[in-house]
């Protein structure tokens, strides 16, 4: 069963009675893997929603992401403060495999909406936390001789640097794969430059990935260490 119809059963079987659902992920694009599930958004009346269940039927793994009109729109709404909504892109990207009542036209195009508006901007205060965690980082990577500390603190740097780049360019953030994807969309290249910095910095040769990181700083005011200060932590 293709993907297409195995979300069409696995809505049926679980609420037939839904108004609205939406196949959503990297399923239904051309960067669909052997291991790609079902992600599918369901809207409901009311009750048991919202909720979320993962199961494995009709030969695919598939996450349920069950929702009223009202719940997705909370939802969505706290995604979008943090610049980055998976709900969102779902209903904004993805197949509508139903629709009873008018509600999936509607979070449809709600979706789309926000997703082409962009996130909220980041804060000046935002951006100087995220140059002072990677500037100690940096220090870290410096002065580590520690196979095992240098591989967390480069990941966390990769992950960190492409985060703040983002954030720089008010762009949508993602998790995992969608942050690889998210950052190839807005500065093409520094994925592969990340990855070089670090696949380097594991065998004990760190100048590349500071190098890059640096760059990326340098467009948010450099490294800051020294004068940071907030109120209230530890």
């Amino acid at each position: 069963m293709d993907a297409i119809d195995a979300a069409h059963a696995v809505v049926e079987e679980h609420h037939p009675d839904a108004r609205a659902a939406f196949l959503g992920g990297s399923v239904i694009t051309d960067r669909r893997t052997a291991t790609s599930d079902l992600d599918i958004v369901i809207l409901l009346h009311g009750a048991p929603a919202p909720y979320r269940l993962n199961v494995h039927e009709h030969g695919w793994p598939a996450e349920l992401l069950v929702h009223t009109e009202e719940s997705w729109h909370t939802f969505v709404e706290r995604e979008v403060r943090n610049r980055s909504s998976p709900l969102m892109w779902m209903c904004a990207d993805g197949v509508m495999l139903l629709d009873r009542d008018g509600v999936g036209a509607r979070i449809s195009t709600h979706a789309k909406s926000l997703a082409a508006a962009g996130p909220p901007p980041t804060s000046a205060e935002e951006i100087d936390d995220r140059r002072y965690a990677l500037t100690d980082l940096l220090d870290d990577l410096t002065g580590c001789t520690d196979p095992g500390e240098r591989l967390f603190i480069c990941t966390e740097l990769a992950r960190r640097t492409a985060e703040l780049t983002l954030a720089l360019n008010t762009a949508w953030n993602g998790g995992g794969k969608w942050l690889t994807r998210r950052l190839d969309a807005t500065a093409p290249g520094l994925s592969k430059q990340l990855h070089d910095g670090v696949h380097q910095a594991l065998g004990g040769r760190v100048e590349m990935l500071i190098e890059v990181v640096d760059e990326v700083l340098l467009q948010a005011g450099g490294r800051l260490w020294v004068g940071y200060r907030r109120n209230g932590t530890r």
